[in-house]
């Protein structure tokens, strides 16, 4: 399901290739919805609740083929379940707008695509486990050079997906706008090569629009 969904709440979710400023305009996001009058949650994946954030150390840090793609898939939404019953649902059935930082498309992307041609399994797992998917999603495209560069200069000890290297990042860019245009519905896409401010009043101004 697509769109904006039934219920009070409201599902927004920021997508992107690593590096791509996505975590900062969904900071960003949440601040000028808060100055707005919005009760906002910031959240994260994987992450989000204590049993997310379990698993989040144990897939996005160590070895980089520490486990298969079909245990990841497994593994995210395991994590993914947990962050929807102790954190999204309850909030969006308190009228909450939810903001996560990657959601399913991130699975489709990285263990549906990095490692082998598994989106069906992804898709077959997330509907029998999750059915939900965000009333709107921002893309914030990156080029992938760039966004390589940035994520590296993190210099954190989460290197999961940023040691793929660059054909992964390239990969990953085409992989995310294929994805905005199967769900054009609810995608809006963000020309994340620019100033911080600039990107930032184009992912306002699409949320507003929804909100209204």
């Amino acid at each position: 399901m697509t769109g904006r969904q039934a219920g009070n709440g409201v599902f927004l979710t920021f997508e992107g290739i690593d590096g791509s400023g996505k975590s900062t305009q969904a900071r960003l996001l949440a601040e000028r919805l808060r100055d707005d009058g919005h009760d906002v949650v910031l959240t994260r994946e994987p992450g989000g609740s204590t049993g997310a954030e379990e698993i989040r150390r144990l897939v996005l840090e160590g070895d980089p083929d520490r486990w298969s793609a079909e245990t990841e898939i497994l593994l995210f939404t395991a994590a993914r379940r947990d962050h929807m019953e102790r954190t999204i649902l309850p909030a969006l059935a308190q009228g909450r707008i939810v903001i996560c930082d990657r959601f399913a498309d991130s699975t489709r992307m990285y263990q549906g695509l990095s490692r082998g041609d598994l989106r069906g399994l992804v898709d077959t797992l997330h509907d029998l486990m999750i059915a939900r998917e965000p009333d709107m999603t921002v893309l914030i495209d990156m080029d992938p050079e760039t966004g390589l560069r940035r994520a590296r200069d993190r210099q954190g000890s989460e290197e999961r997906f940023e040691d793929f290297g660059p054909e992964l990042q390239h990969r990953m860019r085409a992989g995310f706008l294929g994805l905005a245009t199967e769900f054009a519905e609810r995608f809006r896409v963000v020309d994340g090569n620019r100033p911080i401010e600039s990107v930032a009043r184009d992912v306002v101004a699409a949320t507003r629009a929804l909100l209204t």
